[in-house]
């Protein structure tokens, strides 16, 4: 028990919860291993403290830091206040971490920010000199003064070191430099620093306190970061290779040494497919034909020969997709175009190798390459020294670098080439991109947890663990679930054997009005709030427009205030909206972002229903990932179809399941969860049967019902728990 009572040092609070307390010991324990941790706990059961108390305690005994992140903003304020209530009861030094872009106070580009702080500290360097040079031309003034003759011949060459050093100070005064960067580095800081670790500060607070003071908080947080304990960041901060060598050196910490805590853990194949993903637009392109056919460098007719050549397949490869009408409908968001060939190279490439006329793709992409450096140095150049007001970056660089990635990795397991096109909203023309799309995420990140020191990823989600150890190139971590440990009676969990909602049959009329009639009367019988998730939210839409009378005929019954979520709403608004009601019901979709991460506690949702099984779009993206994870864990135990089991199913039981987790949030919750289709029952649905997808203890929870009779079953839950705020509504 010495490792769970250790631990507990950093615990906030009086008390954890049972297995609160079992979950600390095991991770204590599997970090003394250095040992990676799967933990799933059901919503609101106090996972973050479960990974953060014995993280921190370990990190304290052997020199490490903390990093604990999430791709989800409601958990970075909850990370904010735990972290605020553990230095109330063990003081620790913590940072909360957010990028550049947010926290700039000229609001410029990374680029520019780096030759900013390069030409200001070059500056500040410089002044440095001249204060050094003028303290000892006067000491050999006044030993000259003395009848020193060695010290006024010494004086001479001082002066004349002093008068360059003023004529550079003036040629860099004269060049961009960042007022904020420069205050950072000549003014004292340390009241910052001491404010800043008095607390745990959010970014906000460290923005406008900094810019108060007129310094540049972002760079002052880089500073801060070595010798914390606890940093919060985001995903790309450890997802990103480049990005995660730059973070690491600023905390001055090897990989080795530092812990990293994953929450909402399930979102990291999807983020890490992001980060790995690379495009080249149609823009870019021509912006390094026009950067090439401006120079008389030896290097741009090998350039062009290359970069002229792919601009010229991509649009062919476009337009030669179009139908009758096709171009027409394209919208302002990016479409896909299938290019991918079964047993050759994609479309996109046979055209570029049709249209290309050089000397070699391989050298001359090369030679596009060091021309693209050499402009990418000159305009470094410029913007330092002040000749140009903003940082130019190359995009020969960018396209030819590109198009080198493109050839050589274009064909390889796990990656797929796909062409896009969408319309500018400001031109109305219509332009294409490529895109290499990242099929097999672990890729990006078994090096990272090869490289730290140990990590925990934690989710209310993340069963199947062997799913999960495959997908992210885990070896061999700990697993630890915990069920929703809170009193059974006071919640229930129904599949309801309503029609299965098949694409096919969403539009069928007398499905539609099956669904209708059930949410009306899931909304009628239940005291208080429901949350309604759809598999997208063109079906949110037309039952939110059934059941409030826009489309069809109007439900029966009073139904309260129905909420769509929609574009052109802050969803955060629409949340609170929402929970500050008494009897509303809030219609939106499963992959939107109310779905995970955010709490409804008490009263704020006592009804959950999620209607159909909410597959994702399958698209020619969704069958290179299930082809690819075929060809890689297709002999995975178990007997699953991998790469639709991979790829699409488990996904989507995950966005499930944590849909269902938005209510029934701490041991005085009850509520009602409800899964409305025929797949998640027991009826014999064949392979389109779900109900053995999700955890057995949640299996067995769930009571088959047919739609007529839940209002029954609601009706005697809620009126059991006294919920109903006078007469109980009639079925």
């Amino acid at each position: 028990m010495a490792a769970v009572d250790d631990s507990l040092r950093f615990f906030p609070y009086k008390e954890p919860y049972p297995n609160q307390r079992e979950a600390i010991d095991r991770i204590a324990n599997s970090l003394a291993r250095g040992q990676d941790v799967l933990l799933e706990g059901a919503p609101g059961t106090g996972k973050t403290l479960s990974a953060l108390v014995p993280a921190l305690s370990f990190a304290r005994e052997h020199d490490k830091t903390v990093v604990i992140t999430t791709n989800v903003h409601q958990q970075m304020r909850q990370f904010i206040e735990d972290a605020r209530a553990i230095t109330r009861t063990e003081p620790i030094r913590a940072v909360v971490f957010r990028g550049k872009s947010s926290m700039c106070h000229i609001d410029v580009g990374y680029q520019e920010c780096q030759s900013l702080r390069d030409t200001t500290r070059s500056l500040v360097d410089k002044q440095a000199d001249r204060a050094q040079l003028e303290r000892r031309e006067q000491e050999l003034l006044e030993e000259g003064r003395e009848g020193d003759t060695d010290a006024t011949e010494a004086r001479g060459a001082i002066v004349e070191e002093l008068e360059s050093v003023e004529a550079e100070i003036d040629d860099v005064a004269e060049t961009n430099v960042c007022d904020y960067y420069y205050n950072n580095l000549t003014d004292d800081t340390d009241e910052f620093f001491s404010w800043l670790f008095e607390d745990v500060r959010t970014p906000d607070e460290i923005f406008e306190h900094a810019g108060s003071q007129g310094f540049c908080g972002y760079e002052l947080l880089k500073e801060g970061l070595e010798s914390v304990d606890l940093v919060v960041c985001n995903y790309h901060h450890l997802l990103d290779p480049m990005i995660r060598e730059q973070f690491f050196r600023w905390l001055d910490r090897d990989p080795a040494d530092v812990i990293t805590v994953f929450d909402e853990a399930h979102n990291i194949e999807g983020a890490a497919r992001d980060h790995a993903t690379r495009t080249l637009t149609e823009n870019t392109l021509a912006s390094a034909i026009d950067e090439l056919e401006g120079t008389d460098d030896s290097r741009a007719q090998p350039a062009l020969n290359v970069i002229g050549a792919f601009h010229e397949a991509l649009i062919e490869t476009y337009e030669s997709s179009f139908g009758f009408g096709d171009r027409e409908s394209v919208g302002d968001a990016w479409t896909d175009v299938p290019i991918a060939n079964e047993d050759a190279r994609d479309e996109l490439t046979l055209a570029f190798l049709d249209r290309y006329e050089g000397k070699g793709i391989g050298i001359e992409t090369e030679l596009a390459i060091q021309l693209g450096q050499a402009f990418d140095e000159e305009y470094e150049r410029a913007y330092k020294e002040g000749e140009a007001t903003t940082r130019a970056e190359s995009s020969t660089l960018e396209a030819a670098t590109f198009i080198s990635t493109w050839m050589d990795e274009g064909a390889e397991l796990g990656q797929h080439p796909v062409l896009g096109v969408r319309r500018d909203a400001g031109t109305d023309e219509v332009y294409g991109r490529a895109e290499l799309y990242t099929c097999i995420p672990r890729e990006v990140t078994r090096g990272l947890f090869e490289e730290v020191y140990g990590s925990v990823l934690m989710s209310a989600t993340l069963r199947p663990f062997d799913v999960t150890e495959d997908v992210l190139g885990l070896d061999n971590p700990a697993t630890l679930a915990y069920g929703l440990e809170y009193p059974e009676q006071n919640r229930r969990t129904y599949a309801v054997k309503t029609p299965a909602l098949f694409a096919s049959e969403r539009s069928n009329p007398e499905t539609q009005s099956i669904i209708a009639d059930l949410l009306s009367d899931v909304i009628r019988f239940t005291p208080g709030n429901t949350l309604a998730f759809f598999p997208s939210y063109a079906e949110a839409e037309r039952y939110h427009g059934r059941l409030s009378g826009s489309i069809g005929g109007p439900a029966a019954g009073d139904l309260g205030e129905l909420l769509l979520d929609e574009a052109g709403v802050p969803t955060e608004d629409l949340r609170q909206q929402f929970v500050t009601s008494e009897d509303a019901a809030l219609f939106t979709s499963l992959w939107g972002t109310l779905a995970e991460g955010v709490s409804f506690d008490g009263d704020d949702a006592r009804t959950v229903v999620v209607v159909g099984v909410p597959y994702p779009h399958l698209s020619e993206r969704m069958d290179a990932v299930q082809a690819a994870y075929d060809r890689i864990y297709g002999g995975s135990p178990g007997g699953r179809d991998a790469g639709w089991a991979y790829a699409v199913e488990i996904p989507t039981i995950r966005k499930t399941r944590q849909a269902l987790g938005r209510v029934i949030r701490s041991p005085e919750d009850f509520g009602v969860r409800i899964l409305a289709d025929k797949r998640y029952t027991n009826a014999d649905m064949g392979k389109y049967s779900v109900r053995k997808a999700f955890p057995i203890e949640e299996r067995e929870e769930l009571t088959d019902i047919a739609p007529t009779k839940l209002k029954f079953a609601m009706l005697n839950f809620f009126r059991d728990h006294d919920a109903y705020d006078g007469e109980p509504p009639a079925p």
